[in-house]
């Protein structure tokens, strides 16, 4: 989904470029320490995903795996997905120097959406943790798809059509990061539940063994 050099106008790049900034800004101020090691492991898995891609007019349809940043890490999104764009521009071409920001509002804006809207509700019990473990992987790239088509929609009405069929192409890929998502936030509410957002364990003491539970929201 990585819109190329020389499409978009002036006023799209500029506004892009200050949603990115914005965003960044206040993911590096809530990135803490602890979080480092999680955000590098993640921004490289966002690259790699997106490596395999298909030209689909002036974008690409690929992989993102937004919805798992952004379920992981909030506003840390914005850094990881703006780190591992510029990598993406300068050793590949992908995508450009000029719509940085606009890529990385495209796709890490849905990011922090997804992780406020169904973060909470992975620790209900099924059936809606499914369902939301799923919308954060679909919803992340429909809302980018749809964040893109307004960047091309408001450069110029020529590429109304263009937007329909980066919307369509995108269908696949929306159902495939759900199901990602889904089997992810399964595994690691296992084996390391304290990776999703929302978790909490505190000792209970009234437990007949006298053993510890985890308490989840």
């Amino acid at each position: 989904m990585h819109i190329s050099e020389g499409i978009l106008s002036g006023p799209v790049l500029g506004t892009g470029m200050a949603v990115a900034a914005i965003g960044t800004a206040v993911g590096l101020k809530r990135l803490d320490y602890d979080h480092i090691a999680r955000a590098g492991v993640l921004s490289a898995a966002f690259f790699v995903a997106s490596l395999v891609h298909v030209p689909i007019g002036p974008a690409n349809v690929h992989l993102l795996l937004n919805g798992l940043v952004g379920l992981f890490l909030g506003w840390g999104a914005f850094p990881v997905i703006l780190t591992a764009l510029i990598l993406q521009a300068v050793l590949f071409q992908f995508g450009g120097i000029t719509t940085l920001g606009v890529n990385t509002a495209a796709m890490a804006v849905p990011a922090v959406i997804v992780r406020y809207a169904f973060g909470p509700l992975i620790w209900k019990r099924p059936p809606v943790a499914q369902a939301a473990a799923f919308a954060c992987g679909f919803g992340a790239v429909l809302l980018g798809a749809v964040l893109v088509g307004l960047a091309l929609i408001f450069t110029g009405q020529e590429f109304l059509e263009v937007t329909g069929i980066i919307m369509a192409a995108h269908l696949p890929v929306m159902v495939i990061e759900g199901v990602i998502t889904l089997f992810a936030v399964a595994f690691l509410k296992k084996v390391q539940p304290a990776l999703l957002p929302g978790y909490c364990a505190r000792p209970v003491d009234d437990t007949p063994e006298g053993k510890n539970e985890i308490d989840t929201p």
